[in-house]
């Protein structure tokens, strides 16, 4: 398999070169040139394979330049018991008939993150080892990306991490988690912004060509393609466990900021994967939910970015869309260059009066819906009166949207996003209570923290890895 750029200026490459990157030289983002298909006869067979099993089966079809024995070793490096709390690695909750709750937080930081950081970091190491190199990882966070990164990164050799976050706008949980880390490796900068302006840093670095080849600089964000493979796999895994037989329709609601987690879901359902809708929740900050209502694409800008009790999803500027709308466009890379230039130019794009709108609503399925932190305190309050589950802010953003977009007798599944242990004060708010969390966290927030605030301005990012690095 070849990868290629959204906006056509790259060659194509294998796996292993692209997976170390973050922006395509162009400055787009990374995808395959053909999907892998996958018929219902092979979704069948797949029924009875472990979580490592069916991970190896969709990886492998898309790093064909790793020997498949070695790509079956990382996943079962990855994808272990003691990682994740249990063999089954991402159970289901069915919280009534119908209705599922995908459990994706149960590893090392808490948050479905680690799903794809737990393997991105296996695959890193496995490829800077064959090669004798070593990178540096530059990263953006609004709360859990970062904690995962850094918790799969840490102690690796040839790696060290510097990740961006919005000062003052993680939770005390999210914080503690990353500045507590005392890893040599492992370098917190708090920016003085929002998580949109620490994702623009990260692109402008990376579009920053010479900075960037001498400097090592790499990407664990969603828009590295790995990540993104990495959790293709939990959309086949709960497609095979809730569907009544292979080929019937199952509908996902994913809550989403950065448009990566459901991004994953777009492309296992051009696998072949019978997904029949896939429904985007959002906050207060609402740019996916106006786009697939409307057809309207308007980043927001920082001043416009609320702060809200979900603040993972605290973002105006959907990175991943880009992936969508490249394939919504039918591959047309010219086309897709315009349209970012015109989000660069104007804040956006209209696709309302054009087939396009059509299409994606129709064709490939998707639709949306929004909440808001009143929404989410009633919906955590629901959630533990009827089913005794206590949801974090952003699942409840989901379940929310889930209960308002049921087709009869068509499962759905949300996807859980944390555990709700990672914000205590919406869910003191809502329950009267505080949440539960791993005994071995119980000390976190009192531990040592250690970051550095940075302006919000890319030749000061630039500056500290300069001095950093030597």
């Amino acid at each position: 398999m070849q990868y290629i750029s959204t906006r056509g200026g790259m060659a194509p490459q294998a796996f292993s070169d692209i997976l170390l990157g973050g922006l395509a030289p162009d400055g787009g983002l990374v995808v395959p040139d053909v999907y892998p298909q996958v018929d219902n006869a092979t979704l069948q067979a797949w029924r009875s394979l472990s979580y490592p099993q069916l991970a190896y089966e969709i990886v492998s079809r898309f790093a064909t330049d790793i020997p498949a024995a070695d790509v079956r070793r990382l996943v079962e490096a990855a994808y272990t018991r003691d990682a994740f709390g249990s063999d089954e690695i991402t159970p289901l909750t069915e919280l009534e008939p119908g209705l599922h709750l995908l459990h994706l937080s149960n590893g090392p930081t808490l948050a479905f993150k680690d799903i794809a950081m737990q393997l991105l970091g296996q695959l890193f190491e496995y490829v800077l080892t064959r090669r004798g190199e070593s990178v540096n990882i530059v990263g953006a966070t609004s709360g859990d990306t970062g904690s995962a990164a850094e918790y799969a990164m840490r102690g690796k050799q040839g790696v060290n991490v510097f990740m961006l976050s919005p000062h003052g706008r993680m939770s005390p949980f999210q914080r503690a988690q990353m500045f507590s880390l005392q890893d040599a490796n492992i370098h917190n900068l708090a920016v003085e912004g929002t998580f949109d302006d620490c994702q623009d840093i990260v692109k402008a670095i990376n579009n920053d060509a010479s900075f960037k080849a001498g400097y090592k600089v790499s990407a664990v964000n969603s828009i590295n393609w790995g990540r993104i493979v990495a959790q293709v796999v939990y959309y086949f895994r709960a497609y095979l466990k809730v569907a009544g037989k292979i080929g019937d329709p199952v509908d996902f609601v994913v809550p989403s900021g950065n448009f990566g987690n459901i991004c994953a879901g777009h492309i296992a359902r051009q696998m072949g994967l019978p997904i029949g809708k896939l429904v985007v929740a959002t906050n207060e900050n609402d740019v996916l939910d106006e786009f697939f209502k409307t057809g309207r694409y308007t980043v927001r800008g920082s001043a416009a970015t609320h702060a809200t009790s979900s603040p993972s999803m605290d973002i105006s500027k959907a990175s991943n869309l880009e992936r969508f709308v490249f394939d919504l466009i039918d591959r047309d890379s010219a086309a897709l260059a315009g349209l970012w230039r015109e989000v660069d130019s104007t804040g956006g794009f209209d696709f309302g009066k054009t087939p396009s709108f059509a299409r994606m609503v129709g064709e490939f399925g998707f639709s949306s819906g929004k909440s808001t932190h009143a929404d989410r305190i009633a919906t955590i309050r629901s959630a533990k009166s009827r089913w005794n589950v206590v949801l974090d802010p952003h699942t409840a953003d989901g379940v929310k949207v889930a209960l308002e977009s049921r087709r009869p007798g068509v499962p759905m599944v949300t996807l859980e996003t944390a555990l709700p242990a990672k914000f205590e004060a919406t869910i003191l708010e809502a329950l009267g209570e505080q949440p539960p969390r791993p005994a071995e966290l119980a000390d976190l927030e009192s531990r040592p923290q250690r970051s550095s605030v940075m302006p919000n301005d890319v030749d000061a990012i630039k500056q500290y890895l300069i001095n950093t690095l030597g």
